[in-house]
């Protein structure tokens, strides 16, 4: 169990943004420091099979496979996983492969935002650490519009927030019957991203995209089947055997049909993702230095921490 140093009603209800920033802060690094011995992954580990930190990137028959490797940490993304991401999206778009792969190592694709990024840094620095964050973040989004090849999630587990999001700019969604996708931003004080705002009424409507995105209605793999956002689902006990034969066959096609094939599609709606994904950001930057996001943040911390 975690231990928070003050009362929880003094950390929720901040009576101005620099109290709030303070108390996210000091929330963050102690739930930070006091998971660290048991969550870290081993230095080393992996090394060898890859350049990465937080992934496991292989080439073989044709496929490039993207793993996130934070299984400790239900594959939360940190401010290097996405800087790996987008190095690892840049190569496996100029190597020889057919089409590329991203899936979860464990029991979960991937559990979103690692919250306790802002760990270490003062309440002076949360607006630089926000932005240079939205950054990057608008920079990750268009690795995946820019992508050029078929680009496929492989959905091993529950998925929240980006990791959600971002399956709206992948090419096939294949998920195992027990994944879950999440997208809590009301919760948190926050909005979409990942050019949800864009994709998700496209491909399900504006009314059921809505439940989704700002009342944060979790779906079942059936359920975001039925709504189009994921292509297919596999019972787990058999979910990577099926999946990976599929992608084999597929990897067996002519790599330039493919590749072309995809930009006939993709192409004429890319402008408009640009200006998505560069007006969500500036929306979520505006957000994430709001009050009511510091202060739902803390209070998400901390139920957490009493777990």
């Amino acid at each position: 169990m975690h231990c928070i140093s003050r009362p929880l009603r003094d950390l929720v209800i901040c009576p101005n943004q620099e109290t709030a920033r303070q108390s996210y802060v000091d929330l963050v690094s102690s739930l930070s420091s006091s998971s660290m011995s048991s969550s870290q992954v081993k230095p080393g580990a992996d090394r060898k099979q890859q350049e990465y930190e937080n992934l496991v990137v292989t080439s073989e028959d044709g496929i490039t496979k993207i793993m996130l490797n934070r299984p400790t940490k239900k594959n939360a993304i940190n401010t290097q996983m996405y800087q790996e991401i987008i190095l690892a999206l840049k190569a496996a778009s100029k190597d020889n492969s057919v089409l590329t792969v991203l899936t979860g190592n464990g029991d979960y694709y991937c559990s979103g935002n690692d919250l306790t990024d802002f760990s270490g840094i003062t309440a002076g620095e949360i607006e630089e650490k926000v932005k240079n964050n939205l950054d990057m973040l608008r920079v990750f989004v268009n690795s995946f519009i820019d992508f050029p090849k078929p680009l496929i999630a492989v959905v091993n587990g529950p998925a929240v927030g980006i990791a959600v999001t971002i399956l709206g700019l992948c090419d096939a969604v294949y998920a195992s019957d027990r994944a879950t996708f999440h997208t809590p931003f009301s919760h948190l004080g926050l909005s979409p991203e990942g050019c949800s705002s864009y994709t998700f009424p496209k491909i399900m409507g504006p009314a059921k995209a809505i439940e989704m995105l700002v009342f944060g209605k979790k779906l079942t793999a059936e359920e975001a089947c039925a709504r189009g956002l994921v292509t297919e689902v596999f019972p787990d006990n058999t979910f990577q055997k099926q999946v990976w034969a599929r992608l084999k066959a597929y990897s067996e096609f002519p790599a330039n049909s493919i590749r072309i094939s995809k930009q006939v599609i993709r192409n004429m709606e890319k402008e408009k993702l640009y200006a998505v994904n560069a007006e969500e950001c500036s929306v979520l930057q505006e957000r994430l230095l709001s009050n009511e996001c510091i202060n739902a943040a803390v209070n998400f911390l901390s139920r957490k921490a009493k777990l």
